[in-house]
């Protein structure tokens, strides 16, 4: 766990966060919290952490998801040596899809 940003707020937050039950839930609440464009970037560097899994190539991932070299590049670090929060997430989501 990351302590620089371990704090009761966060805390709170991410508690509410873990009663939203469905997607519609997710929608109303990010759109609440959240500017269209941090809700993109946050979708975006998701896609990004799939496909560097999946082993494409940084020029492939940023034709189809707009993101620049320095945000694939970031996000390919988190997955490298990050607290493998991608992992876990990317995991689940591949369970469920299947």
């Amino acid at each position: 766990m990351n302590s620089k940003i371990k704090d009761e707020l966060t805390d709170r937050l991410f508690e509410a966060i873990l009663l939203l039950k469905t997607t519609d839930d997710c929608y109303n609440f990010f759109e609440d919290i959240c500017t269209i464009s941090e809700i993109k970037a946050l979708a975006q560097r998701l896609e990004v952490a799939r496909m560097l899994r999946n082993g494409q190539t940084y020029t492939e991932i940023s034709e189809k998801t707009g993101a620049s070299t320095a945000t694939i590049s970031r996000v390919n670090r988190s997955l490298m040596y990050g607290a493998d929060g991608y992992k876990m997430v990317l995991d689940r989501l591949d369970e469920k899809e299947k």
